[in-house]
């Protein structure tokens, strides 16, 4: 029996507009491939990230490049309490 290897991917998933427009969707990133996509909710963007991470794998394979695989173990995911200087402008995220 054949298994199939799973890579497990970091992403990051951010609320974000539609370019252009004011139309609220979520970006997805994939760091260590450099892939971004997007999608009207988490789940669509999750889905479509999916897909774009197979179609740029088989690519990889196909053109016999090395496929990157993410070591989580190299790297903390957190946040950071940064003091604001007194005249600072802030930007809405």
């Amino acid at each position: 029996m054949n298994k199939k290897k799973i890579l497990n991917y970091l992403i990051i998933i951010e609320p974000d507009e539609r370019t252009g427009t004011d139309e609220p969707c979520f970006s997805v990133y994939c760091p260590i491939l450099g892939l971004a996509d997007s999608g009207d909710t988490i789940e669509e963007a999750m889905a479509n990230m999916t897909e774009l991470i197979k179609f740029h794998l088989e690519s990889l394979s196909k053109e016999g490049e090395p496929i990157p695989i993410e070591k989580p173990e190299k790297g903390i995911i957190g946040t950071l309490q940064v003091p604001l200087p007194k005249l600072a402008k802030l930007i809405p995220a």
